[in-house]
């Protein structure tokens, strides 16, 4: 037998992997993602709170599979049964109209989830596309654009939060999301400007200009890439936070209105009646708190794997 054939033999009786000899050929590099999600997933607060955000998306998308009563119908609340405690038949509970307010905090996920990812996603795409554009390009616009940034940040964000909702008095999600997404833009751009400053001074973006790239080339194929991973990381401890923002306008009634439901809004139905009939608003208030603190953990974990400094 040759000394190749038995080569040959030996590797296919051992299974387990050898990575290959750094003399005997190039491998493929680890990437920044890669090496982030590898150290992500042995975190147990990443996976802890990506299990209960995939929980709470998946009750904001389909509803029906955690409850069989219609909140939105009528016919399923009865004021007889106001204000009743935790029972088998309302696991948390009636509120002041005789809803059931398991039912009411299962459908309220989706107003809720729904305006903090949308106004998450929304402040990323034009504060990350702004500051993109005024980090790479500096000069006059660079300064314009971060003039303007300073204005909105001056403007205190409840208060034009609430002038916003009161000119439009829709209370609809889309008017929830403009009155966030307006006030909070800015944040994203600041970070994204200073990360697109950091990285336009590298080796591989001064080659590439030397290679002639044109500049939308290098801002979108060489800087945005190792530019977004502040983005994403604050774009995920935002959603949170606007869940929560949006709460607290519906609480103060310039929110959502009825008959939509969100956390928010029951929390803000059930305060007048609270020593009476707890219930309706502790178990919205435990479905908010554990969404909000979901997202900040998340985004805290994905910071550590993004930031080999902190490993």
């Amino acid at each position: 037998m040759s000394e190749t054939t038995a080569g040959r033999e030996g590797r296919g009786r051992h299974a387990r992997y050898t990575p290959p000899d750094p003399a005997g050929g190039p491998s493929r590099p680890a990437s920044l993602w890669s090496d982030a999600w590898q150290d992500l997933r042995r975190r147990p607060m990443f996976v802890g709170a990506a299990f209960v955000i995939a929980v709470f998306l998946l009750m904001a998308a389909f509803p029906w599979l955690f409850t069989s009563i219609d909140p939105y119908d009528a016919a399923t609340c009865h004021l007889a049964d106001a204000r009743q405690g935790v029972s088998d038949l309302h696991w948390f509970g009636t509120d002041n109209q005789g809803c059931d307010v398991y039912a009411r905090s299962v459908y309220g996920a989706r107003n809720s989830v729904v305006i903090g990812a949308i106004t998450a996603a929304l402040t990323a795409l034009v504060g990350g596309l702004l500051g993109l554009f005024a980090g790479f390009a500096g000069g006059a616009l660079d300064a314009l654009l971060s003039r303007v940034t300073e204005i909105f940040f001056a403007i205190p964000s409840v208060l034009g939060a609430l002038l916003i909702l009161s000119v439009f008095r829709t209370g609809s999600v889309w008017t929830v999301v403009l009155a966030l997404a307006v006030l909070a833009w800015p944040m994203t751009f600041r970070i994204t400007r200073a990360a697109v400053i950091t990285v336009k001074g590298q080796e591989y973006v001064l080659a590439a200009r030397a290679l002639g790239a044109s500049a939308g080339r290098i801002m979108f194929r060489h800087i945005m890439p190792n530019a977004i991973a502040p983005v994403i990381v604050v774009a995920t401890i935002n959603l949170g936070t606007f869940v929560a923002a949006e709460a607290g306008l519906s609480f103060i009634g310039v929110g959502l209105q009825s008959p939509d439901i969100s956390w928010g809004l029951m929390i803000s139905d059930a305060r007048r009646r609270f020593l009476e009939a707890p219930e309706p608003l502790l178990f919205p208030a435990l479905f908010l708190s554990l969404t909000v603190l979901a997202f900040v953990m998340l985004g805290d974990a994905v910071r550590d794997a993004l930031d080999p400094k902190l490993r």
